[in-house]
């Protein structure tokens, strides 16, 4: 699973996660593309899963590049504990997304097997998704 190497401080506070994807909101890499279309965090663990189902149907024909990555610690504290005693132990790493955010992209399939295939990963992802294709204009 995708998670940071190292990082300054182990815990982060939640934040918001307002207003619409501008960086990575463009096909840079693939000809094809899947994009949020509502916010949402995706947990490492949801990357991977919608990775998977996407290399499974196109197999080895394509090359698929992910453009998100889990940089946020989420934190929770143990069952059945009392409040206070200081923020909770890290269970796990997500990305907030924003409308507009381009999660993966594809490049040497077809229309309709990347669109079969986003098919399959969006249904493993906790939000909306739609698929695209690189503009002709950049």
């Amino acid at each position: 699973m995708l998670q940071p190497k190292k990082t300054k401080y182990r815990k982060q506070m939640k934040g918001r996660n307002n207003g619409f994807a501008s960086a990575g909101s463009s096909v840079s890499f693939g000809d094809f593309a899947l994009k949020a279309t509502a916010h949402g965090m995706l947990t490492s663990r949801q990357i991977e899963a919608a990775r998977r189902a996407l290399v499974r149907y196109i197999k080895r024909g394509g090359k698929v590049w992910i453009r998100v990555f889990p940089d946020k610690p989420i934190t929770k504290k143990p069952l059945e504990t009392r409040q206070g005693k200081g923020k909770g132990n890290v269970e796990y790493w997500a990305s907030p997304i924003k409308p507009g955010k381009i999660i993966y992209e594809v490049a040497g399939v077809s229309e309709e097997d990347a669109k079969r295939a986003f098919e399959l990963a969006g249904a493993k992802l906790p939000m909306g998704t739609t698929f695209v294709k690189r503009s002709a204009y950049g």
